[in-house]
């Protein structure tokens, strides 16, 4: 039997026998005794020891067993190697022959590298791992990002996995450097070197954060302005040149359509039905589109000889012209201000009347909403197109959708409300802007919509119409149809558009019906709903299972 007894090494507890105990004390004695004089010797005895107590239990747990034998300790010296060796070697011929020996002659473990790192020291890690340079790793997890996030994720998932290197060990067994006492002292020298190297550049990395920014920004637009000065010079005169083009293609544009818009825009199919021609007269108009073209011509010009300038390095344009297209575009820029002024002002107010129109009887109550196809004609129409002479007994069709003079669909709204009349009623409101009460009542009584009943159908025009010398002043007309009690109405698919609240194609798909042209609606307490067909829908499943109950009695 041999004696044991307990020891603790740096917070590990250990089962050891005496005589291996007495080694052990012996050993690190000496190398405490060696490294006293040292900068930092309780540092470095501590990793020692942090290594020595690793070996123990490695030895420990392959051999299966519970205390430290002699045999233990001796082969664990053996490994780190004796201070009389050490020593012989510094005091001999080639000091430094075991250092260069000994560094990178280990295999490498992977650490994450807590002394050079950016976030959490992966890269830097890897690198150490296969002996690359850290910024190559750097780089390559920075491309993968693009690549859906791919480099992101595994940073995340390694920064997780791999262990930090805490202990001078690892940082040791991180760069392959030998575990033993020649490799401690090869790493311990080698950070105090890189101390002193800090140390020096101290007093530059202490100076001020307004000095450090000077120095940068003066390092940084040096280097722009020698780049510039070189292959940049010719790339900003080919994106001048391409700017110059560009800019050019940009004025052609405009001039062709300003040249459009004054040459049909008088014309009665031109654009002055179209917003915003169509609220100011053709005079206006004309000054407007002149006006607009010069504040978007004079920039792109003034682009333009600037970069011929910075191309050609010549002047292009003297001080008086360039003083003269300043003031025709301040000048266009006021005209536009002014006119945008005065037109805003003509929508000042608001007004509006109503008139109401009643529906003949029908004899099984039931309505049918449609479109009306025939043009409506006024007077001077009729005669310019000369519809007695030319269209006698023909019927012109009103089917044309993009014939629109103002926005139809827009300003159009008929809506469907029960009423407690015998009969319904078309309640017709019409409503306009101006710069007054007085004008914007005169312009919604310059407008005028045509509603027509046969027998049950209702036919409901696809505009409003304005008197030709009324401007667009925002004139809507708003429908109030309204139905007694369980009357029924069947609405067309094109007046669906101008139908609020409630929708045709909705219907349809309630009675599956999606290829309908209309869709039938009766008015009932809660307003005008759509008429389901019972045959095409699905039993509700109480009604299922009552109907089953009882076919089973």
């Amino acid at each position: 039997m041999n004696k044991t007894i307990i020891i603790n090494i740096n917070g590990i507890v250990f089962h050891i026998e005496e005589d291996a105990y007495e080694i052990l004390k012996g050993y690190m004695t000496d190398v405490q005794r060696h490294f006293m004089n040292s900068a930092d010797s309780l540092e470095i005895t501590t990793d020692i020891e942090n290594r020595i107590a690793e070996m123990f239990n490695e030895i420990l747990l392959k051999e299966g067993k519970q205390v430290v034998v002699e045999q233990d300790v001796r082969a664990v010296v053996q490994q780190m190697g004796s201070v009389e060796d050490f020593e012989v070697e510094e005091n001999g011929a080639k000091p430094h022959a075991q250092a260069a020996f000994n560094y990178g002659s280990e295999p490498r473990r992977l650490f994450r590298d807590p002394d050079d790192h950016l976030v959490a020291g992966v890269c830097s890690g890897i690198a150490n791992y296969f002996d690359f340079n850290s910024v190559w790793i750097r780089l390559l997890f920075a491309i993968s990002i693009a690549f859906a996030g791919t480099g992101f994720i595994l940073y995340v998932i390694l920064w997780i996995v791999v262990p930090k290197a805490v202990t001078r060990a690892d940082r040791m067994a991180m760069k392959g450097q030998k575990l033993d006492l020649q490799g401690f002292k090869t790493n311990f020298e080698e950070e105090l070197t890189t101390l002193r190297g800090n140390l020096h550049n101290f007093s530059h990395e202490a100076r001020p954060f307004v000095y450090k920014t000077r120095d940068f920004a003066n390092d940084f637009f040096g280097h722009l302005g020698n780049f510039l000065g070189g292959a940049g010079k010719t790339i900003g005169k080919l994106i001048a040149i391409a700017l110059i083009a560009s800019a050019f293609a940009g004025i052609v544009a405009l001039v062709v359509l300003s040249v459009s818009a004054l040459v049909y825009g008088s014309h009665r199919y031109g654009f002055s039905h179209m917003f915003p021609f169509n609220i100011a007269d053709q005079r206006v108009n004309n000054i407007f589109i002149i006006c607009a073209l010069l504040m978007a011509i004079i920039p792109l010009l003034a682009i333009i000889l600037t970069l011929i300038h910075y191309v050609f390095r010549g002047n292009v344009i003297n001080r008086t012209a360039g003083s003269l297209l300043l003031m025709t575009w301040i000048i266009a820029l006021s005209i536009v201000i002014y006119y945008t002024a005065k037109t805003s002002a003509d929508f000042k107010e608001y007004a509006s009347f109503s008139q109401t129109i009643n529906i003949q009887p029908s004899a099984d109550s039931t309505y049918y909403l449609k479109l009306n196809d025939i043009k409506y004609l006024t007077k001077e129409d009729s005669i310019r197109l000369r519809v007695k002479e030319d269209f006698g007994g023909r019927v012109i069709l009103d089917d044309d959708d993009d014939n629109n003079m103002d926005m139809p669909d827009k300003n159009i709204e008929i809506y469907i409300e029960k009423s407690d009349v015998a009969q319904p009623v078309l309640v017709e409101s019409f409503s306009a802007r101006g710069s007054d009460y007085e004008d914007a009542l005169y312009n919604a009584r310059g407008t005028t919509y045509q509603f027509k009943q046969e027998g049950n159908i209702l036919r409901f025009n696809r505009r409003l119409e304005k008197q030709q010398d009324r401007r667009w002043r925002a004139q809507r007309l708003h429908l109030t149809l309204k139905v007694p009690m369980n009357f029924k109405v069947v609405i067309d698919n094109q007046v669906d558009r101008f139908i609020r609240d409630i929708s045709v194609r909705d219907c349809n798909d309630i009675n599956k019906r999606e290829d309908a042209s209309e869709a039938k609606f009766i008015m009932t307490d809660n307003g005008l709903q759509c008429k389901v067909d019972t045959l095409v829908l699905p039993q509700p499943k109480a009604i299922a299972d009552s109907a089953a109950t009882a076919t089973a009695q």
